[in-house]
């Protein structure tokens, strides 16, 4: 399973490459990036990773609404053409609070509106011309993009749900996950988009585990801390649903907390259930912070 690492992006543009080259010596194979309400997450990446050399850098996730496919199409190829190849795009819903009160659009048919939304975003990625004519997403007879020479990135739709799953399975390499724990990964997840991916001819996907990551001594203190800082997460649907499959009272519970055994032995069950790669979203102290990417750094080079 690779192993990588949420990059904190909070401070200047300065700052933040400073930290990915940081965490990009460190052996990690790849650095994400989430898109909420700061860096535009894709320009960021094709600007930092013009300086940060040697690791793979992926989006997730960016949300579909705020932006056409054709838009997305060509900012992904501008930043894989950027950083020599190592983008991993990771798309995703938003939600419909996000949606409605931030981006002022409808929350109308979200999985048929990825599903409509990768009809014309795979094609224009791999240079071919698109004309889709859906009833949420259109794109008349266009393209290819005159972006020459770009190899397409991969494409990793985040997906929760079990027909956005089989969206993912079909369509996309595979998914992203944020907020799922062990047994909703082995029993829901990987069954899910792997049958999908399979009846649809493209083998078996990549599965994706993002968790919040904590190695420290004091496992009460950092266990409150999770309740507190990811408590949004429990009161959104799609991952409140996920929690409730887990049988978890919030985010606290699903996030891997402990010393440096614990947390690599709860990392191999996940590798275990059926995840081909993680990605740390380490919080705590600084020096909790620290301690969770040294271990990072010690499972990516043990594999």
């Amino acid at each position: 399973m690779q192993i990588g690492l949420g990059l904190d992006t909070s401070g200047s543009l300065d700052d933040v490459a400073d930290r990915a080259a940081e965490l990009a010596a460190t052996g990690v194979r790849t650095l994400w990036v989430n898109q909420i309400f700061g860096w535009d997450a894709l320009t960021l990446l094709a600007v930092i990773g013009r300086v940060v050399p040697g690791v793979g850098f992926g989006t997730a996730v960016v949300p579909v609404q705020a932006r056409h496919p054709v838009a997305t199409a060509a900012q992904a190829l501008t930043v894989q053409a950027a950083i020599g190849g190592r983008l991993t795009l990771g798309i995703g819903l938003s939600h419909q609070v996000v949606v409605e009160n931030v981006f002022g659009t409808a929350w109308d048919r979200p999985a048929q509106y990825m599903e409509e939304y990768l009809q014309v975003l795979m094609p224009l990625l791999a240079g071919e011309q698109v004309g889709f004519q859906g009833e949420l997403v259109r794109a008349t007879t266009f393209g290819p993009l005159e972006i020459q020479g770009v190899p397409a990135p991969r494409v990793l739709v985040a997906a929760l749900g079990t027909r956005m799953l089989g969206i993912a399975g079909r369509q996309a390499a595979g998914t992203v996950t944020w907020m799922v724990g062990r047994s909703t990964l082995a029993d829901h997840i990987v069954p899910t988009i792997t049958a999908a991916a399979v009846n649809a001819g493209r083998g078996s996907p990549e599965i994706v585990v993002h968790l919040p990551v904590c190695v420290t001594s004091d496992v009460a203190a950092a266990r409150e801390r999770a309740a507190s800082t990811f408590a949004v997460y429990g009161t959104l649907p799609s991952y409140r649903a996920m929690l409730d499959r887990e049988q978890a009272a919030g985010p606290a519970e699903v996030s891997l907390v402990g010393d440096e055994d614990t947390v690599a032995a709860a990392i191999a069950e996940l590798a275990e259930a059926g995840a081909t790669a993680f990605g740390a979203v380490a919080f705590g102290t600084p020096a909790e912070r620290e301690r969770t990417h040294t271990l990072m750094a010690a499972l990516a080079s043990a594999r």
